[in-house]
């Protein structure tokens, strides 16, 4: 097929089914029950990095392997929650580039899960992937200790966005 023949029936269908499958997934970036998430802006800061080696590939096979891979298609945002704390922190051996904080279930209810979505960018404010932890049964007046594993080298790392979701009882 060249570049301007029409899509075969088949291709559509693929095409469709995909995209409706991504926003299933929640990969284009609102959740697909309760809309968008809001997310609050991070800083890097000015980290000294250069006492820091890159993960080796073994390193970075055993983050991939922590990293959560697909965020929660039943998460939303919920009144009950948030972010009390945040930063940026680079970690020795395979944690390397991770997000911290603290989550506060605020509420008079359990919140059966909790997610933490981040999103990294570059100096130039390209976003370069998106990362996310999650736990479940947080208590009405809990608060929940995240670590977020980011895959990216932190001298690559300018700035991240941050956002907590979850799924009520």
């Amino acid at each position: 097929m060249s570049r301007s023949d029409p899509p075969s029936r088949r291709g559509l269908l693929a095409s469709i089914g995909a995209g409706i499958a991504t926003a299933v997934a929640g990969c284009t970036g609102s959740d697909a029950i309760g809309g968008k998430p809001a997310y609050e802006d991070g800083t890097v800061g000015n980290l000294n990095t250069s006492n820091r080696s890159n993960r080796t590939a073994s390193q970075m096979s055993t983050a991939a392997a922590l990293a959560q891979g697909e965020p929660s298609t039943t998460a939303t945002p919920l009144d009950s929650l948030s972010l009390t704390s945040h930063q940026f922190v680079v970690e020795d051996g395979y944690l390397g580039s991770t997000i911290q904080g603290t989550v506060e279930n605020g509420g008079s209810n359990r919140v059966q899960i909790v997610e933490v979505r981040t999103r990294v960018y570059d100096d130039a404010g390209n976003q370069l992937g998106r990362y996310f932890a999650s736990t479940g049964d947080l208590n009405a007046g809990s608060t929940w200790e995240f670590q977020v594993i980011v895959l990216e080298s932190p001298s690559d790392v300018a700035e991240y966005d941050i956002a907590v979701l979850g799924t009520p009882s």
